[in-house]
C-alpha cells in the first residue's frame, strides 16, 4: 500500500472515531471556533472601518482644518465626566469669522448640511430620499479637497448673486442623467430649480453617508430654502503654506473664543479638528484592536489545546484495546501515531472553518450595519489557519506519542 493510500486509510479511520464520539468532537469544535469567530469578525471588521476611514480622510488636506462644534475624538474620555453640550455655530459666527480671520496664506469656507434626505428631482426623474444638500461658500471644495469630474466650481460672484445653480455628486449623475451630459441639465429641490455647473469625481460611501450623493449649493440659496431652527455651520480654513499652519490655528482658536464670548478661565466650546490628527488618533484606536485580537488568538490557542489534547489523550485511553490490536496486527508505531495526529488535525481544521465562516459573518454584518464595503478578509484567514495549525501541534503530540507507545500485550489485556 502506497503512502498516499495509507493516509487514505488514516483519514477514514480518523473520521470514523470522530464520529464515534460525536459530542466531545463537537464541542471541542465549538470551543475553537469562538476563539476563531471573535478573532476573524474583529480583524475583518477593522479592516472595512479602515478601508472606509482611509477613503474619508484621503481627500480632506493635511493643509485644512475645520472648526466645528464638537471635536471629534476616536479616544473615549477617562475620569467618567461627561462632554458638556455644546451651543451651535451660528451663521453669524461663522460670517464674522470670515471677516475678521487674517492669517496670512490662508482661506476660509463656509458650509453646512442642510439634510441627508431629500428627494431630487430633474424632469420626469427622481431619486430616492436619500440626497444630502449642502450650502456651501466659494472656498468650500477646494478646503474639503473634493475634486471636479467635469464642469466648473463655484465662483464668489454665484455665491455673492445666490445663483441658482448647484455641484453634483457622480451617483446623481448616474441616478438622473444615466448617458447624458449632466452638465446645463436641471435640478428641482423642493421647488426650486437649480442649474448644474459641475460633477464631483465620484469619492465612496463613508459610515452610511454616501457623499456621493450629493448636491452642492450656493449657501445663501440653501438658508433661503431650508430654515429649520438650530442649524449648526461649520467653518474650514485652508493654510497654503504648512509654516504658517501652528499660528492660523492659533489665531483660529483665539478668535472663535472671543466671538462665542468666551472668559479666560472657561474651557473651548468648539473644536478645531486636522484630518491627520484623526488619521493618528484612528491608526491608534486600529492598533489596539488588532493587540485585542492577537491577544484573543493566544487565548484561543492555549484554550483550545488544552480542550483537545483532554479528548485526544482520553481517545487514546478508551481506544487501548484497538490500538493493541492493530499493533499485533503489525501497525507500525509511527502509523499508529500519525492515525491520531491526523484526527487532532481534522477536529482543529473543522473548528477553524466554522470559526472562519461566523467571523466573516461578523464582518459582513458590520459592513452592512455602517454600510461600507466588505472584503474577503484573507490577513484574518490566513492567522486563523496558522492557529489551527498550531493547536494541531500542541495538542496531538502527545497523545499521539502516548498512543504509539503502549505495549501491544499490556494493551491486549485493557477492558
Amino acid at each position: 500500500m502506497g503512502m498516499l493510500g495509507l493516509f487514505r486509510q488514516n483519514i477514514n479511520i480518523a473520521q470514523q472515531s470522530i464520529k464515534g464520539q460525536l459530542l466531545r468532537t463537537i464541542l471541542t469544535v465549538i470551543i475553537i471556533a469562538i476563539g476563531i469567530t471573535a478573532l476573524v469578525g474583529i480583524l475583518s471588521s477593522v479592516n472595512a472601518l479602515s478601508s472606509t476611514l482611509g477613503n474619508g480622510f484621503s481627500g480632506i488636506g493635511t493643509n485644512t482644518f475645520y472648526i466645528q462644534r464638537y471635536a471629534f475624538n476616536f479616544q473615549s474620555r477617562g475620569s467618567g465626566e461627561r462632554p458638556k453640550a455644546h451651543p451651535i455655530i451660528t451663521y453669524r459666527q461663522v460670517q464674522e469669522f470670515k471677516e475678521a480671520f487674517d492669517a496670512p496664506a490662508s482661506q476660509v469656507g463656509v458650509s453646512f448640511q442642510a439634510t441627508s434626505s431629500q428627494e431630487v428631482k430633474s424632469g420626469d426623474r427622481k431619486t430616492k430620499p436619500k440626497v444630502i444638500i449642502a450650502g456651501v461658500d466659494e472656498n468650500y471644495a477646494e478646503n474639503a479637497g473634493l475634486k471636479l469630474g467635469s464642469g466648473r466650481m463655484f465662483s464668489a460672484l454665484d455665491i455673492k448673486n445666490n445663483s441658482q445653480v448647484c455641484v453634483i455628486g457622480s451617483d446623481m449623475k448616474e441616478d438622473l442623467f444615466p448617458g447624458m451630459n449632466a452638465l446645463g441639465q436641471t435640478l428641482n429641490i423642493r421647488g426650486n430649480k437649480f442649474d448644474v455647473i459641475g460633477v464631483l469625481k465620484e469619492k465612496g460611501s463613508t459610515f452610511g453617508n454616501n457623499v456621493d450623493l450629493r448636491v452642492l449649493i450656493p449657501i445663501g440659496m440653501a438658508r433661503r430654502i431650508y430654515t429649520q431652527p438650530g442649524i449648526n455651520y461649520d467653518l474650514s480654513v485652508k493654510v497654503f503654506d504648512e509654516n504658517f499652519m501652528a499660528n492660523a490655528k492659533d489665531e483660529a482658536m483665539l478668535l472663535m473664543r472671543n466671538i462665542r464670548g468666551l472668559k479666560p478661565v472657561e474651557k473651548d466650546n468648539f473644536g478645531i479638528v486636522q484630518s491627520d490628527q484623526l488619521m493618528a488618533q484612528f491608526l491608534a484606536a486600529k492598533g489596539a484592536l488588532n493587540v485585542a485580537a492577537f491577544v484573543i488568538s493566544i487565548i484561543t490557542i492555549f484554550g483550545s489545546s488544552i480542550a483537545l489534547m483532554n479528548i485526544m489523550l482520553v481517545s487514546v485511553t478508551e481506544r487501548t484495546r484497538e490500538i493493541g490490536v492493530r499493533k499485533a496486527l503489525g501497525a507500525k508505531r509511527s502509523t499508529i501515531s500519525w492515525q491520531f495526529f491526523i484526527e487532532t488535525f481534522l477536529i482543529s481544521q473543522y473548528g477553524c472553518f466554522v470559526g472562519i465562516l461566523f467571523g466573516m459573518l461578523i464582518g459582513w454584518i458590520v459592513s452592512r450595519i455602517f454600510e461600507i464595503g466588505f472584503e474577503i478578509p484573507w490577513y484574518a484567514i490566513s492567522w486563523a489557519m496558522i492557529i489551527s495549525i498550531l493547536i494541531t501541534l500542541v495538542s496531538g503530540v502527545l497523545p499521539a506519542i502516548k498512543a504509539a507507545k503502549l505495549d501491544p500485550i499490556e494493551a491486549l489485556r485493557y477492558e
